[in-house]
């Protein structure tokens, strides 16, 4: 039997990231696509619970080509496993994304937050980001994508595990491929504020990239500045464990 695979994003049913993935990963077994109605960037882990999760049929030239969700990418995630996909995936890819997810942008990802969705299930699941600072080479990166998928699958059996793989622009003479972690330095927040014609205020909110030469070496944003893709795994387990190992050290009395 072949891979069952189920395909998310967060930019929309209609992204051209999503289909290139898509023609890319039917060489690994048969895709279920599951993605928003609407572009989901930047809303995180949210998920939809009281309303209800409305889902139309995707339809192109008379055939349907997946499931458009009005929710988020964790609702696509959900749905796609417990009701939309045929039969259980085994492999979740959320993407490509419309830009890079690295550093702490990764907890405000709406790509990443669909993978670690699929990772909850215990189902092995990869997030792929390409940069946007150029005109995008979906299909690049697509073919890319699945040399690099094949070869975690084959090297990592376990299930559940969490990657994300972050591309650099397109128009980059790639040196090849670096497993590097995920670079903790605080991005510089920018608010801009405008006036509408009315002479009402309002607000543009942004983050200034991380010079690659500010990030520790061995960072996604240091070897992605570099010409190379980055692998990283992630786990969703937040505990600091150095800390509570030495709260765990004293005695707290309640009063």
């Amino acid at each position: 039997m072949t891979m069952q695979i189920l395909l998310v994003n967060d930019d929309g049913i209609h992204a051209p990231g999503l289909w290139a993935m898509q023609r890319e990963l039917l060489q690994m077994g048969e895709v279920e696509v599951v993605a928003p109605f609407h572009e989901q960037s930047g809303v995180g882990h949210s998920v939809t619970y009281r309303s209800p999760l409305q889902v139309d049929e995707s339809i192109s030239h008379g055939k349907r080509r997946g499931w458009a969700v009005h929710g988020s990418p964790a609702d696509c995630v959900k749905l796609g496993i417990m009701e939309l996909c045929p039969r259980r995936p085994e492999l979740i890819v959320s993407g490509i994304n419309s830009g890079s997810n690295f550093g702490i942008n990764v907890l405000y990802s709406g790509t990443i937050a669909a993978a670690i969705e699929g990772a909850f299930f215990g189902i092995t699941s990869v997030a792929i980001s390409l940069s946007m600072d150029s005109p995008a080479d979906y299909e690049k990166a697509a073919r890319r994508s699945v040399s690099i998928i094949s070869r975690l699958l084959k090297e990592n059996r376990e299930p559940g595990l969490l990657w994300s793989i972050n591309f650099p622009r397109s128009d980059t003479t790639i040196k090849g491929v670096r497993f590097a972690s995920m670079c903790t330095n605080r991005y510089t927040e920018a608010i801009e504020r405008r006036i509408d014609p009315r002479g009402k205020p309002y607000f543009w909110s942004s983050l200034n990239p991380l010079e690659s030469d500010g990030t520790d070496e061995g960072s996604d944003i240091h070897a992605l500045a570099r010409g190379y893709i980055t692998v990283t795994p992630l786990k969703f387990d937040l505990t600091d464990k150095d800390v509570l190992e030495m709260q765990r050290q004293e005695v707290w009395e309640c009063e």
